[in-house]
């Protein structure tokens, strides 16, 4: 099991309390994405725990690396994490780092690479360019998920975004009041994390050898909805 652990601090970022959480639930390894150095602590830890990936197309210079090898059941999975460059801060294009980036995990059974991007063509793309050659092309990032999961020509198991373990009653997982105050006023406020309707968000990918053969959206409502 991967999990993207981007928000896992009170909705931003990622501290080694909520990593060994993660870890200790059953996660296999953990991606992170355009907020992994919000808190200061976890930047030993990247270099520690193996895994934990950020985007490899960061600099190189930056905490932590961007690519892992995890064993489960007997099977080896590579994981590979990459950062989409519009509105975010990578230092390399996705689809030119991801040629290294697959060298590194090249002797894994399954290869999955965990996209975060803001637009959805920089995920399409490398979607695209991957097909055939990992096991699955998953997105990040924007907390929706969306309804293009399939298995692409080549093999290769593909989602635009996954979506989010969060509060589906509020605005990307953080109060509704904030977010509609923050647009309609231009000024500054602290996010809060959302409980209003909590769901669990995901996919299941199902292999034969390192191609795909299916995948499932997992979209999981915590408890009764919410009344009108």
């Amino acid at each position: 099991m991967i999990v993207n652990g981007e928000n896992a601090a009170h909705g931003i970022g990622i501290t080694p309390k909520e990593a060994d959480e993660i870890l200790r639930v059953g996660a296999d390894a953990i991606t992170l994405g355009n907020h992994t150095y919000r808190h200061r602590e976890i930047w030993p830890y990247l270099e520690e725990e193996r895994r934990i990936v950020r985007p490899y197309n960061f600099l190189p210079t930056q905490p932590g690396r961007g690519t892992t090898i995890v064993e489960a059941g007997g099977v080896s999975l590579g994981v590979v994490n990459l950062s989409g460059m519009v509105h975010l801060q990578a230092a390399a294009p996705p689809l030119v780092a991801i040629d290294a980036a697959l060298k590194e995990v090249s002797r894994a059974d399954l290869v999955l690479v965990d996209m975060h991007a803001e637009v959805t063509s920089e995920k399409v793309a490398l979607g695209w360019y991957l097909d055939g050659k990992v096991t699955a092309v998953v997105g990040t990032h924007t907390h929706v998920p969306t309804a293009d999961f399939r298995v692409l020509p080549g093999g290769t198991a593909y989602i635009t975004d996954v979506g989010m373990t969060g509060a589906r009653g509020g605005v990307i997982g953080m109060k509704k009041e904030q977010s509609i105050a923050v647009m309609r006023t231009h000024m500054p406020m602290r996010y809060e994390p959302s409980e209003v309707d909590p769901w669990l968000m995901g996919v299941l990918i199902e292999t034969d050898g390192r191609r795909a053969t299916a995948i499932t959206q997992v979209l999981r409502q915590s408890g009764p909805a919410p009344s009108a």
